[in-house]
């Protein structure tokens, strides 16, 4: 971000970073520190959701990967995050001991049921509201919350190259609403048999 001359982004970054090393230190001197879990949360916007997942194993942040999902009107964050949940334990091959979500989701009992069966031990799904937890939750929801600002910035910036262009064109052209260009190119074949 400071290559771009971001340096608001760069500064988040930073703190980031630091709050993670700062949580991932206090975590290893809990007891939990060692289990198996993973951290979900999501940000939203009037168009898109993104959901955040830390991998934590054996006390160790070992990854994170974020899903990106079109925002419903009607769903609450409730539902999106249940929906997700069951969708992704689905599919994946791993289950931790406990899943820590930044707010309760509906039929909670059940999906622990039903994941407890895949993993044959129990799995505990946690909404922490004070401590280390609480933190990485919050952690993985700033996280989400940037990805969701870097992509609409991305898109924005996508928009300004295809769009904007087309704009500029319409412009040059003295015409509105171009709405379909097409280009031709000259091919040829080893060299030889042009096309």
């Amino acid at each position: 971000a400071s290559d771009e001359l971001e340096f608001e982004q760069a500064m988040e970054y930073r703190d980031l970073l630091k709050s993670i090393e700062r949580i991932m230190d206090r975590q290893k001197i809990n007891t939990y520190a060692f289990e198996d879990r993973d951290i979900i949360a999501m940000a939203e916007d009037d168009k898109d959701v993104v959901v955040s997942i830390f991998f934590i194993r054996k006390g160790k942040l070992l990854g994170r990967e974020h899903f990106h999902m079109e925002a419903d009107e009607e769903s609450s964050k409730e539902e999106v995050l249940g929906a997700f949940v069951k969708q992704f334990y689905a599919g994946t091959p791993f289950i931790p001991g406990e899943i820590t979500l930044q707010t309760e989701i509906e039929d909670a009992e059940i999906i622990e049921e039903w994941l407890t069966s895949r993993r044959k031990q129990k799995v505990h799904i946690v909404v922490p509201k004070k401590g280390t937890k609480e933190k990485l939750v919050e952690l993985a929801w700033e996280n989400a919350r940037m990805v969701l600002e870097k992509d609409r910035e991305r898109i924005r910036r996508e928009e300004g190259r295809t769009i904007g262009a087309v704009h500029e064109v319409e412009d040059w052209l003295g015409m509105k609403r171009l709405d379909r260009m097409e280009a031709f190119d000259i091919s040829n074949i080893s060299g030889f048999e042009s096309v």
